[in-house]
């Protein structure tokens, strides 16, 4: 798929995973060309190449690609070049040491009165003489082209990443389901715990002090209130309740939503403890188990969302 500015934006908006690969290869001449990216998640943008050192010079215009299509994650981008047409083979002369080896064998011919000439067949016999060297030629079209496949590569990463956030946001969406359903059952929950928690305790004073003693009611009633007061968890509801719109406000913001995600499932369990601290009903200690069991569910699909 080929995208335009305004349709790559609308890709980049949906829920992305951070997990993900994109591949592309193309050919020159009888130059290959491969380039692959590889996606992780991370909590910022962390880049890596490796890439041959004669392209190291295009390693921050890659960088610079790759943060068009993405915000979070670790890219890795691997470019491997095949091809004899970009290798140039130079034959390179030491003539300074030809020079001093040329000297000794004058000196030695009059030292010695030696005769005969120096045959040039010496030359691939002296050691370091003679070397070959590769250079690597890369063309204007060549690196144009790198260019291009990078871009074509953080395309089919890009739909791979959206397919994965397609399928977490679809789970997501599910267990936020569940704990809407838990939350609502706290609600219907709380006014009947509290009167049973007022009974409870008032009970519980009647049997301590017995029928025989003098009882202030009006003290008793506000101490009951009071202790009533401390198992009350309608606040927490409220603002499960918050979190839980928040959470939906979230994920349809055209930006990087994973850290902010995070931070409102963290609150979310901060919630449930303190409920399920305050609350001795039994049925309430089963669904905070529940609620806490979907929100770390949450969590951790949630540390693979961009």
């Amino acid at each position: 798929m080929k995208y335009s500015v305004s349709n790559l934006m609308d890709v980049i908006n949906m829920v992305m995973s951070m997990t993900g690969y994109g591949q592309d290869v193309f050919h020159l001449g009888n130059t290959t060309v491969t380039v692959e990216i590889r996606s992780v998640n991370h909590r910022f943008f962390d880049f890596t190449a490796k890439i041959p050192r004669s392209l190291l010079f295009l390693e921050d215009k890659i960088k610079r690609t790759l943060q068009l299509y993405f915000q979070r994650g670790r890219m890795e981008v691997y470019i491997n070049v095949q091809g004899d047409g970009l290798t140039q083979k130079e034959l390179y002369t030491d003539w300074d040491l030809m020079d001093k080896y040329i000297d000794q064998i004058k000196s030695a011919k009059a030292r010695y009165n030696l005769a005969g000439e120096i045959p040039v067949t010496i030359m691939p016999e002296i050691p370091d003489l003679l070397s070959v060297q590769e250079t690597e030629n890369y063309s204007d079209e060549l690196i144009n082209a790198i260019t291009t496949s990078v871009k074509r590569a953080c395309e089919q990463l890009l739909l791979m990443r959206e397919e994965e956030g397609d399928f977490l946001l679809k789970d997501i969406s599910n267990r936020m389901l569940e704990i809407q359903d838990t939350v609502s059952h706290l609600q219907t929950r709380r006014e009947s715990v509290i009167e049973e928690y007022r009974e409870r305790i008032q009970s519980r004073i009647y049997n301590f002090l017995g029928e025989n003693d003098v009882i202030d009611q009006t003290r008793m009633h506000q101490e009951i209130a009071l202790l009533a007061e401390k198992g009350d968890i309608t606040e927490e509801i409220t603002r499960l309740q918050s979190h839980i719109d928040h959470f939906s406000e979230t994920i349809d913001l055209n930006d990087a939503i994973g850290r902010k995600l995070d931070f409102i499932m963290q609150e979310m369990h901060r919630e449930a403890n303190t409920v399920g601290s305050k609350s001795t009903d039994a049925k309430i200690g089963v669904w905070i188990v529940a609620l806490k069991s979907e929100i770390e569910k949450i969590k951790e699909q949630i540390q693979n969302i961009e």
